[in-house]
């Protein structure tokens, strides 16, 4: 069996049950294997078990912010070359998420309510980088 055929590993995290629910069931018509948590804390321990190949990281959760998520995944050699789409309600809007485009390095940046498609259409773009 070719590696390359395996499905693409995807972490969903958001504080929302309902979010991790409809992200996890788009992901999972899409083809892709999905791993999900509702706490920021339980992202550290997933992302080193499981090594996805995306991660899916809401930025304002009660325990452990999504920056300080991503900060603590960067400085850990087994996690760092991750790359994290973070999915926001709060933050921006879909005007500024279209001027900031890319953050830095590997890390990308989506408004939320997304589409289906529009959540399809990124995690490919940022799986194909």
């Amino acid at each position: 069996m070719m590696l390359k055929n395996l499905p693409k590993k995807i972490l969903v995290v958001d504080d929302e049950e309902e979010i991790v629910v409809r992200l996890r069931n788009i992901l999972k018509r899409a083809n892709y294997d999905v791993i999900s948590t509702t706490k920021g804390r339980e992202v550290l321990e997933l992302a080193k078990n499981h090594q996805p190949d995306l991660i899916i990281l809401d930025i304002l959760m009660p325990d452990m912010e999504g920056s300080e998520v991503a900060s603590v995944l960067a400085q850990d050699p087994s996690t760092a070359n991750i790359p994290i789409l973070f999915l926001t309600g709060v933050i921006i809007t879909k005007e500024e998420e279209s001027l900031l485009g890319r953050k830095a390095g590997k890390h990308y940046l989506m408004a939320k309510p997304t589409t289906a498609k529009e959540l399809l259409d990124m995690v490919r773009e940022v799986l194909s980088s």
